[in-house]
This record gives C-alpha cells, structure tokens and sequence, in this order.
C-alpha cells in the first residue's frame, strides 16, 4: 500500500465537523424542517463513514474470508454496538458469505443490564450467546482492594472468549478496538513501557487456535460516540464495576482529546506511522542487520509477541 492510497482512504475530520447534529434536541421534536434535513445528512454521512473504513480495514489485512464465523464480542459499550452494526451490514453487502455470533461473557459484575442486551440482540435478529462466568469474585478475591483490576479482567475474558469461540465454530474473534485504542497503546509502551508496541489489526493467540480482528482500525472513538448516541444502543454504564479507568489509559486518552483540538491530524499522523516503519531508521538490531545494511526476519520471544 503506498501513502497515498493510505492517505485517501482515512481522511481525517475534526471532533467538532459533526456536532451540530446534536446542538437540538437528540429525538429532533424542536428542530425545524430544514434543520431535521441537516442532521439526517450529517447522520447519513456519519454511518457510510464508518461503514467504510470497517470495510476497508477488513480488506486491506484480510480479516474476514468467505465461510467465516465470526464473532462479535459484544461488552455492552459502544464501540462493540457499532462494531456489531458495521459486520451485520457489510455481511448484506459483502461479495463473500460469513456468519455472525453476538457473544458477551456475564462477569457477574452487580447491575450488569444482561437482560438488555439479549433484548437488543432479540430485537435485531442476530443469533447470539451468553457466557456465564462468576470471573468478578475471582477478582474480588485475587486483587486487594484500591489495585487497579483492568488488566487481569482482560485476560480472564479474553481467555473465555478463546474457549467459547471453538465451542462454538467460530474462525474469527471480532473485537471492538478502534484507532484512538491503537495509538493510545503504542503510547502507553513508549511512555511507560520502553517499547515499540500497539494493537494489531489482526493477530494470532499464541497457541494458533484463535484469530483476532479489529474490523474498527481505522474509525475514532468520537465517531462511534456520536454514531451510538444517534442509534441510542441500550449501553452499559462506564465503571459498572467500580474499578475506574487505569489513570495511565486516561492520562493518555485526555492527551489525544488535547492533540485533536490543538493539533488536528496528529493522531492519524501517528497512526499512519505505524504502517510506515523504517527499520534502518531506528535501533533494533533484530530488525535490521547494521553490519550488512540488509533487513532481517526473526522469531520474537513469546513476552514481544503477547496478546493485546
């Protein structure tokens, strides 16, 4: 793919081109004709946006092939609803056949709206399944309290998702991470981890059985933001499980809202970045023999390949 290309397929937009959509009343009862109009375009424009670059991310690394069954893993937040409604309308339009599977892991996490969320899959039509997994008093019982839990409550559910996915037929785990994720990673192991490191677009589980996908690489959490607030998805209520945000994560999160308002076009800078390494260019030695001046292919030890 050559930067160009890159360049015409995300093209970035500011968090401010499509607030006015939202300056009126959110069911538009006070809007008037004309200002009804705007905010059906600008919505209009919002989904095939996100439409396409789901569709584009899902080419350009060949995420998901004809005869799949994918999963979608669904936490109840809203990058994981517009992810489900990105798939169930490429898989009208798609040239190829696969198979959706809505998924959420019940943690058992107090005032988790599981009946909801089977409503909406309910009333969508979409097959779908509920893991039952008490992992909340395991971590009640293995982090002390005022300890940050994020972390092995991933892994516990990442390692449910593995299990259920071959339970269940599945060839593809699809899950909901989107740009502002990506680049927030590979910052997160730059300040605090001293590496080069993000999310892939597309990875394997150390034991070869499970693939993962990130159909939402190219999309910017305030578009899916905006497009769940549009589509009023039944979501689950940030720090339900009383633990909070990493206050790492959301020192980063707090500067890439920072950089969009200051430096517009930074983060997809960044993010372009990641697809445009120069391995000469930097210190790994692994990467690049500075004896012959000549590239090189090595096998990263399991902790450089580990799952995110």
């Amino acid at each position: 793919m050559n930067d160009s290309s890159l360049d015409q397929k995300i093209i970035p937009i500011t968090p401010t081109e499509t607030d006015e959509i939202f300056r009126n009343s959110k069911d538009g009862v006070n809007m008037g004709p004309s200002d009804r109009n705007k905010k059906s375009v600008s919505q209009k424009k919002l989904e095939k946006r996100i439409i396409r670059l789901t569709g584009q991310a899902i080419t350009d690394f060949n995420m998901i092939e004809n005869g799949d069954k994918v999963m979608v893993a669904m936490s109840g937040g809203k990058d994981s609803y517009v992810l489900l409604d990105a798939l169930r309308t490429l898989q009208k339009r798609a040239p190829i056949h696969f198979d959706l599977i809505a998924v959420n892991v019940d943690q058992h996490i107090p005032n988790f709206p599981r009946e909801a969320l089977e409503n909406y899959f309910k009333s969508i039509g979409v097959p779908y399944h509920i893991e039952d997994q008490d992992t909340y008093s395991i971590i009640q019982r293995l982090i002390p309290e005022g300890r940050n839990v994020c972390s092995l409550c991933a892994r516990l559910r990442r390692g449910i998702l593995y299990r259920v996915a071959g339970e269940l037929g599945c060839t593809k785990i699809a899950l909901g991470h989107h740009m502002d994720d990506i680049v927030g990673t590979l910052m997160l192991n730059l300040f605090y981890g001293g590496r080069m490191k993000a999310m892939p677009p597309k990875l394997q589980s150390d034991d070869g059985k499970n693939t993962v996908i990130r159909p939402l690489a190219y999309v910017r959490e305030y578009e899916t933001e905006r497009f769940a607030r549009i589509q009023q998805y039944p979501l689950t209520s940030k720090g339900i499980c009383g633990a909070g945000e990493n206050l790492k994560r959301q020192e980063i999160k707090d500067l890439i809202k920072t950089w969009d308002r200051e430096f517009p076009g930074r983060i997809y800078n960044i993010f372009m970045s990641l697809q445009r390494v120069s391995p000469s260019h930097l210190m790994d030695s692994r990467l690049y023999d500075f004896d012959s001046f000549s590239h090189v292919l090595f096998q990263p030890k399991k902790n450089d390949s580990s799952e995110d």
